[in-house]
């Protein structure tokens, strides 16, 4: 007996993270996960089941692992014997950037994928290699649904007056407006409070999704309201390599005085700023909190001040907040900065416990707080999982 199964692939510009999920009514269940890393350069292969058991890690030379269609054909051939009775039925997708036309989870075909090439621009680091595995996965399982999902789509809710900006109304209509991104994590937070407390999920909260991309989202009611996010993936708070929200003043100004031009601009936003152009030393957090240098402090107190603010501006949009979720790996593992983005925040009712946060534990707001503050894993990969089982439902009851 063959057990249904959706492969979930989150493409990297040097990685494929996956993850199978069997197929039994309407909650899909992890089977096994893990990741090509180093494609192109010292590629690594790691796999654990639902156990966290190791099912394979291996290495291999650079060229022997080029791409992420070879990347993709060698994972299913050490793979073998671990998802041997499963029958993969549909593929899904993360694509970060859906534009202003994709609310909603898709099939895609040639025509799609043209579409979606369209969008790379406004996600360079991203979508390229998003649309690569998915290219990948068509020719290797020919015939299998290839679903795209987009961490633009959960934002779609957003108010006229979110999502534009203060440029003539032609602009909006050509696509230039907010989009927000990380939506496929904030969604699954949202999905998930609603489940386990639905009278706090009805509620006002901001979500804060700190990690290597860090973003923050204001939810009412499970919906989408305001993102730190913008046109593109660089707005909002600095990120590992990301400078967030800059004046667009900056740019005409290297472009004018310093005779940069947009390939030197999209490499030194993109890739030399945020926490590593700051301190110079790392974009991990980890590393920053060890060392003993002046900038690396000086970067990490700039992201603790931005990320306070984003979250008082965010209270505001929903005019009031009940609670403040951190998610993603700094957002669920660095306890200092919690504690210190946290600090100050009394006005709106936050007040961290040192033990509870300490602990990692899921609620770290003092007791008596007015505002809870949680700690949650997201799992974006869960949420591409739950949206290609729908769609499939969806498809055959059509």
């Amino acid at each position: 007996m063959m057990t249904d199964a959706i492969l979930v692939l989150n493409a990297g510009s040097s990685s494929i993270k996956f993850e199978l999920f069997s197929v039994n009514g309407d909650d899909p269940e992890s089977r096994l996960e893990g990741q090509m890393e180093g494609i192109g350069a010292s590629p690594r292969l790691i796999a654990r089941d639902a156990r966290r058991q190791v099912l394979a890690d291996h290495r291999w030379a650079g060229p022997d692992v080029a791409d992420h269609a070879t990347a993709l054909r060698v994972m299913g051939q050490e793979l073998a014997p671990a998802v041997e009775g499963y029958r993969i039925v549909a593929v899904g997708h993360r694509v970060v950037h859906g534009g202003p036309d994709f609310a909603a989870p898709v099939i895609v075909d040639d025509g799609m994928m043209d579409r979606l090439r369209a969008l790379a621009p406004l996600a360079p680091l991203h979508q390229p290699h998003n649309l690569a595995g998915i290219a990948a996965a068509r020719a290797a399982l020919p015939g299998v649904p290839q679903v795209a999902c987009f961490d633009t789509s959960f934002h779609r809710t957003h108010a006229w007056e979110a999502d534009t900006f203060a440029l003539p109304p032609e602009f909006y209509d050509r696509g230039i407006r907010r989009y927000g991104f990380h939506g496929l994590s904030y969604e699954y937070i949202a999905a998930n409070l609603a489940e386990e407390e639905p009278a706090l999920a009805a509620g006002r909260v901001v979500v804060a999704h700190l990690g290597n991309g860090s973003s923050l989202c204001a939810i009412r009611n499970g919906r989408s309201v305001d993102s730190t996010m913008g046109f593109t993936a660089l707005d909002g708070v600095p990120m590992g390599t990301r400078c967030g929200q800059i004046d667009p003043g900056v740019l005409l100004h290297l472009m004018q005085a310093e005779g940069m031009d947009a390939a030197a601009l999209q490499k030194l936003l993109y890739g030399n700023a945020g926490l590593k152009g700051m301190s110079g030393i790392s974009q991990d957090v980890r590393d920053l909190e060890a060392s003993g240098e002046p900038r690396a402090a000086g970067a990490l107190a700039y992201y603790v001040w931005r990320v306070r603010r984003e979250i008082g501006a965010l209270a505001a949009a929903l005019g009031g907040i009940d609670a403040l979720v951190f998610t993603a790996g700094i957002g669920e593992n660095a306890r200092n900065l919690r504690a210190r983005i946290c600090d100050g925040l009394d006005f709106l009712g936050i007040a961290v416990d040192p033990e509870r946060n300490a602990a990692n534990a899921p609620e770290i707001s003092s007791p008596g707080a007015r505002t809870r503050v949680l700690v949650r894993p997201t799992d974006e990969e869960g949420m591409i999982a739950r949206h290609v089982l729908a769609l499939l439902q969806r498809s055959q009851n059509a």
